[in-house]
Order: C-alpha cells, then structure tokens, then sequence
C-alpha cells in the first residue's frame, strides 16, 4: 500500500514538494522551508484544503 502524501508550497520561494503528513508538525506549530528555511505555522505550507485535511487526520 502506497504511504499517504501532502502536497505543500512554500508561499516564500514557491518550492514545491511533497512529504508524508507523519513527518509534519500540527498545522499551528511552525514549521520551516527546506529551501528558503522560511518560518510559518505548517497549514500555510499546505497546497489545497485536501492537503491541510490530510495533515489534520493523518497527522
């Protein structure tokens, strides 16, 4: 079975890539660009509201 992934954008530097909700933090702890090491609370990294409602539940 595949591993569920997000989806996330940096709204900084526009990296896009994706990761497996486990591997987050909750969505209001911060959380930091691989790229740019931008900080912003994890759902503002979210690509879609699928992906923030994949974070919440899987994560």
């Amino acid at each position: 079975m595949d591993e569920a992934t997000v989806q996330l954008l940096c709204p900084e530097c526009t990296k896009d890539w994706q990761v497996s909700p486990g591997a987050l933090p909750d969505a209001a702890e911060m959380y930091h660009c691989p790229n740019c090491h931008a900080s912003r609370h994890t759902s503002e990294f979210m690509r879609t509201d699928r992906d923030l409602r994949a974070l919440k539940q899987l994560g």
